[in-house]
């Protein structure tokens, strides 16, 4: 089937988006070079419904195409049904779940590309084998090499295997100036610095820093530089939101819950700088190119940090780290280790307004690797199943 796949052939094609913002996020430079690699075909984003917050005006993606919420058989057919009758001729899987490929293949999509894993193999008709060197490079490349694998099936050779990714997103100045007035109608004074902290995460409490060294931090912020801080995050972050508010001496603008996800994008293309920990606002700040500091604890920084220069992470880890557990079992000293202080430092230079100094110049940094081959470690082939 592989000598069948012919760009003259594709031309509808749908992707199924990733079910993360962060991970949202890092597919950006894969969907990029999709468009490059099939310029004339129309592109699709099946996605969950936060995601328009994302992908709002983007010109990756053609359209995207709501995935049905309701759980269970109801809502796969309902997908399915939807798929069908688009008529697609390619789908591209990001998603390693089974669900994803069951659905392409119960739509009757004829191409179907994705990776070989949970035991979806049968039911794709282009199989990727998971690279190697998987867990040991940024998570933008996994998602590369899935394009990548779809040029060579398509032309026998990629250009790919050289190419800087670039997760970059833009908000227009409309957008930008209903954030302005939410900031407002808020309180916030827009005529000082801003500068965002984002002290939650809604799918583990280790990845959490301190509250006390959120409002600690904060503070310092605002008595140091006029800053003025604002709280962001989603609904389910409301509680520690209000935990770092109640322990600071100056109150903060709590936008926590407050905003949907294309006025947080938006709100956050404003900032002069985001200090949070490992969770979806800090690859969004770093895509739209503001300073951006995430403090890292129980994850990997090596394939899920930020991956953009405008990104800088804070960590001090420690032997069991990074363990990857949503709850610490010991005393999570991979978080209460890093002190209000070294952070506060860290974040003065990335305002610009202070060099780093030599307290938190012993801090572990990550930084973005150089663009590197896709291939190095990868297949050269698709496996084309018949």
């Amino acid at each position: 089937m592989a000598r069948d796949l012919k760009p003259e052939r594709i031309e509808r094609i749908v992707v199924r988006g990733a079910n993360w913002v962060g991970d949202a996020v890092m597919t950006m430079s894969a969907l990029r070079e999709l468009r490059r690699v099939l310029p004339g075909a129309r592109l699709t984003l099946a996605t969950r419904q936060w995601a328009e917050g994302i992908f709002m005006g983007a010109d990756l993606v053609d359209e995207l195409l709501i995935v049905d919420g309701r759980r269970g058989a109801s809502g796969f057919f309902a997908q399915v049904s939807e798929w069908r009758a688009r008529r697609f001729d390619l789908a591209v899987l990001f998603p390693n779940a089974f669900a994803s490929v069951l659905a392409a293949f119960a739509a009757r999509v004829p191409f179907r590309l994705g990776y070989r894993t949970d035991g979806r193999g049968p039911l794709l008709t282009h199989s990727v084998p998971q690279p190697g060197w998987r867990g040991r490079r940024h998570e933008v490349f996994y998602y590369l090499n899935l394009i990548a694998e779809l040029e060579r099936a398509l032309t026998g050779a990629t250009t790919i295997e050289r190419s800087a990714p670039r997760p970059e997103l833009r908000v227009s100045e409309a957008r930008k100036s209903e954030a302005v007035e939410i900031l407002k109608g808020r309180g916030a004074d827009t005529t000082r610095p801003l500068v965002a902290l984002c002290p939650g995460s809604t799918n583990s409490r280790a990845k959490r820093w301190p509250a006390e060294g959120f409002a600690a931090l904060a503070d310092k912020l605002i008595e140091k530089t006029g800053a003025e801080v604002l709280l962001v995050g989603a609904r389910e972050e409301l509680d520690v939101a209000r935990e770092v508010a109640g322990q600071m001496r100056r109150a903060p603008v709590v936008l926590t819950g407050a905003t949907n996800l294309a006025q947080s994008a938006a709100v956050l293309s404003l900032v002069d700088l985001l200090v949070t920990n490992d969770t979806g606002p800090a690859h969004l700040a770093s895509a739209l190119g503001r300073p951006t500091l995430v403090i890292f604890g129980p994850t990997d920084p090596v394939t899920t940090r930020p991956y953009g220069e405008s990104a800088e992470i804070v960590r001090r880890p420690p032997d069991c780290a990074p363990c990857m557990l949503r709850d610490c079992p010991i005393d999570h000293r991979c978080m209460t280790a890093i002190t209000a202080e070294e952070v506060f430092h860290r974040a003065l230079a990335l305002l610009g307004r202070g060099p780093v100094e030599a307290g938190a110049q012993n801090l572990e940094e990550a930084k973005a690797p150089d663009a590197e081959p896709v291939s190095d470690a990868a297949p050269r082939k698709v496996e084309a199943v018949r």
